[in-house]
């Protein structure tokens, strides 16, 4: 494309989306993602191989909603916040909400879990609903800052209540955790008294000891996280290996022996797999591309006039950061396991898809428009 096709006077949707949207936010986006797409080849193959199926099997599917996410991401780029607070509102009320019970009380189990739906294809809901959720909780903490006679915080207090005791349902605790942390970010945000943010500590980790005690497989990886000689802790051992073997510079693209072992090499523990093949080195890059998204969009939106805008693009950076966090936490056994993916690099279909749609959704946000338009 030439340059006079993208002028500054360029009045077309396309070209006032290039002039104002965040292109180093863009950028390291496009780079997790090529990045997804060099692992997902180093360890789909093996992952195909050990289930008998074809060996790029993984690696098309991949490739096929690396494809749909682009378009997601760029599409929903170019929304107005208006257009964001509609589509987010409208998709938590009357689409995620319900399929996530749907999936809660009537889903097929897959290990332990009922978090899925065949549609037909496998769809999680609740990856759609945590964007969806900042939104929405967003729009109430904006409009009860500007009319405290309105509920807007309790309303938000109440939707995030049942989502988590959904998520419990399922149960998905790291899912829940993510949801939880979303709203208190905006409750934080909207400058409560400090006695309602300690209380929100408080029933947080009373929730957390009642998964404990109440949901057996979450009992499970506390212990061997706190014991790793109390059960079965492989994947985690072999995770821990690569990253050893990798050293500071990697064994080299293909060279690693990891995906070979571990069932979950191309999804849950896909960072383990950069850290053999690719070393030390490269796993920093990534960590530090998750840092330039979140520190990047929280630097636009911290002086931005409007309060809705503010308090959706920080919940939507910190459930983002959060997952990546806990992702790579768990594979360094820094905690226990969640079974999350790492944002925009491991396998999968509905997180991809719906992560792609929520940092579509910072990169509307964090449009640099003129005047106070919503």
């Amino acid at each position: 494309m030439n340059s006079t096709a993208l002028a500054r006077t360029d009045t077309s949707i396309v070209g006032r989306w290039w002039w104002t949207v965040d292109k180093l936010t863009l950028s390291v986006l496009l780079l997790l993602i090529v990045s997804g797409a060099v692992l997902t080849l180093a360890a789909g193959r093996p992952a195909a191989a050990r289930i008998q199926l074809d060996s790029l099997h993984f690696v098309k599917q991949q490739m096929a909603v690396i494809v749909v996410g682009l378009a997601v991401l760029v599409g929903t780029s170019l929304l107005s916040p208006r257009w964001v607070k509609r589509i987010g509102v409208l998709g938590l009320l009357f689409v995620w909400l319900p399929l996530t019970a749907a999936a809660a009380f009537y889903g097929p189990e897959i290990k332990g879990a009922h978090r899925w739906l065949h549609v037909g294809f496998s769809l999680q809901p609740s990856e759609f609903l945590k964007p969806c959720f900042a939104i929405f909780a967003a729009w109430m903490f904006s409009v009860w800052r500007e009319d405290r006679s309105f509920p807007g915080w309790i309303i938000a207090t109440i939707v995030c209540g049942a989502i988590v005791a959904l998520l419990a349902k399922q149960p998905d605790v790291g899912m829940a955790a993510v949801i939880f942390a979303i709203w208190f970010s905006q409750l934080f945000l909207a400058g409560l008294a400090y006695i309602w943010v300690a209380g929100a500590l408080v029933v947080a980790a009373l929730a957390a000891a009642l998964a404990y005690f109440t949901i057996p497989h979450v009992a499970h990886r506390i212990k061997l996280f706190l014991d790793p000689t109390s059960g079965d802790n492989y994947q985690v051992d072999r995770s821990l290996g690569a990253f050893m073997n990798g050293g500071l510079f990697g064994k080299g693209p293909g060279e690693g022996t990891v995906k070979a072992q571990l069932p979950d090499a191309h999804s849950d523990f896909i960072f383990a797999v950069a850290g053999e093949e690719f070393g030390l080195i490269a796993c920093l890059i990534i960590v530090a591309a998750y840092a330039v998204v979140v520190i990047r969009g929280l630097a636009r939106v911290f002086d931005e006039g409007n309060l809705f805008v503010m308090f959706a693009a920080t919940a939507l950076l910190v459930g983002f950061g959060l997952q990546a966090f806990i992702n790579m936490a768990s594979a360094l056994h820094l905690m226990p396991t969640k079974g999350m993916t790492l944002p925009f690099i491991s396998y999968g279909g509905s997180s991809f898809v719906a992560l792609a749609f929520g940092m579509g959704m910072v990169l509307a946000l964090t449009r640099r428009r003129s005047g106070s338009a919503i």
